[in-house]
């Protein structure tokens, strides 16, 4: 694993470098981290998901599905995010990747041209990408591993649907209970006894998503 930057104003190890745990809290805001997952359809295809999350507000972009993912297409993925970022693209400094040979040169050379530094994890070291592996498991565990999948369009429907959910509605722990794309003071408490609450179902039922009636 190449040795995460110098961080401040935090115990450092023997060598003086900061451990993994402490780069990723110290730098938080600025990392993005990126990952496949993939998923067999009922005709047996596998197809691969390229997404990229935001470590500090856990926020995810969905960024494309194919059953053959070269390095054209994933570093074309690459130009469609920063595109996405805008502007926002300039605060984020690293991005962490594992050592999957489908990200080729190019894809790196991408956010280096934005001066995005590409951090490598070790070989077999899913923890060390802790954050995009999570998320893998959370969307196999509340959308995937209950819905039969019938193609490439198909799978980006179903995984939009559920990725807008997880962005707009989801609480996460580690953000006081804020979903990902809400700001970072905490909800007032509202009185649930005395207000009507509006509860929406989404990928047919799956989900259900709830908020206070107008």
């Amino acid at each position: 694993m190449e040795d995460p930057p110098q961080c401040r104003g935090r115990p450092r190890t023997q060598a003086g470098r900061p451990t993994w745990t402490q780069f990723l809290t110290d730098q938080a805001k600025t990392i993005l981290a990126c990952d496949f997952l993939h998923i067999d359809t009922i005709g047996l295809k596998r197809i691969y998901v390229l997404f990229v999350m935001e470590i500090a507000t856990r926020r995810v972009h969905l960024l494309g599905a194919t059953p053959n993912p070269t390095g054209e297409w994933v570093t074309q993925q690459a130009r469609n995010l920063v595109m996405d970022l805008g502007h926002r693209a300039a605060q984020f400094k690293f991005l962490i990747r594992d050592r999957d040979t489908k990200f080729v040169g190019s894809f790196d050379a991408v956010f280096i041209a934005e001066g995005i530094r590409i951090v490598r994890t070790p070989a077999q070291a899913p923890r060390a990408n802790a954050f995009a592996e999570r998320w893998i498991r959370t969307a196999r565990r509340e959308c995937l591993d209950h819905i039969l999948i019938h193609g490439e369009r198909h799978l980006l429907n179903t995984l939009g649907e559920y990725v807008a959910h997880y962005n707009g509605h989801r609480p996460h722990q580690a953000r006081q209970q804020l979903p990902p794309n809400a700001g970072t003071a905490p909800p007032p408490i509202t009185d649930i006894a005395a207000r009507r609450v509006r509860r929406l179902t989404i990928l047919n039922g799956l989900i259900s998503e709830y908020a206070q009636a107008a």
